[in-house]
């Protein structure tokens, strides 16, 4: 008699088998999707805050971990549930650069991969005072003969920057190197007499990348004057953060063109 018959008979006992062994956390084997999209949005001496796009799972996510990146290695320096999206790193130093990206996390304990990474620099202690545009990398939507970009970030007020005459609007550019947070620009021309009272209407937009830019201040009349120094100051609202500082000029009552002789930006206080 073959086993097949025995086992009908009661010869051989049934065993209960599992093909195999349980998963734990519901089957949930597949972890979250990236956090997409991470920024930097504020910066100060001794804090970044970061904004990143939600992750999904096939189950759900529970939360994201926060991590900053040193010499290869990721160390977490925060997390936040699935409902949050942003994070504040305190504790750091001034005049740093620092690293950092996140991971999501699934109730199973699945983690992402990383997010893209962003690097960013903490203001210097004192930074509303410091300069961060001199002698930085500067480029221009035009200029006309000798007065190229680089005079505007020169040091020297006798130089300046003139854009193509007659064809507004025109652009100024400054890259600080990294994203920082940044308070206000202060725009200078020539001290000499000979440059009479002028208004120039400007804007200032923003980009971490050099490539999308966003409005850091809509337009506004920027009065010159060289009885009072020829010098106009534009105040950017708290926690504004960025990397590329561009100024774009759509009217000049002295001249039809945009002129700066210093494109001077101050940190956060």
């Amino acid at each position: 008699m073959d086993d097949g018959g025995r086992l009908l008979k009661g010869l051989i006992a049934v065993t209960a088998v599992r093909p195999t062994a349980p998963v734990a956390g519901g089957g949930d084997t597949v972890p979250p999707t990236a956090p997409g999209g991470l920024r930097v949005i504020a910066v100060s001496d001794a804090s970044v805050t970061l904004v990143w796009s939600v992750s999904t799972g096939n189950v759900g996510v529970a939360g994201y971990r926060i991590r900053r990146l040193l010499g290869g290695t990721a160390m977490p320096v925060g997390s936040v549930a699935a409902s949050v999206t942003t994070f504040t790193v305190t504790g750091l130093a001034a005049s740093t650069s620092y690293m950092f990206d996140v991971q999501a996390v699934d109730a199973a304990g699945g983690v992402s991969t990383p997010s893209s990474q962003v690097t960013t620099t903490t203001s210097a202690g004192g930074s509303s005072t410091v300069n961060v545009a001199l002698d930085r990398p500067v480029t221009a939507s035009s200029y006309t003969q000798s007065y190229v970009p680089g005079n505007a970030v020169d040091g020297n007020a006798n130089t300046y920057w003139e854009s193509a005459n007659s064809a507004f609007p025109q652009w100024l550019q400054v890259d600080l190197g990294s994203v920082i947070g940044v308070r206000r620009v202060v725009l200078t021309l020539p001290p000499a007499d000979a440059w009479a009272a002028r208004s120039q209407t400007v804007s200032v937009q923003g980009s971490a990348d050099g490539v999308s830019f966003g409005l850091l201040l809509g337009s506004v009349a920027c009065a010159f004057d060289p009885l009072s120094g020829n010098t106009a100051t534009l105040t950017f609202p708290a926690g504004t953060a960025t990397r590329h500082v561009r100024l774009v000029f759509t009217a000049n009552t002295g001249w039809p063109a945009g002129q700066v002789s210093e494109f001077r930006v101050f940190g956060a206080a």
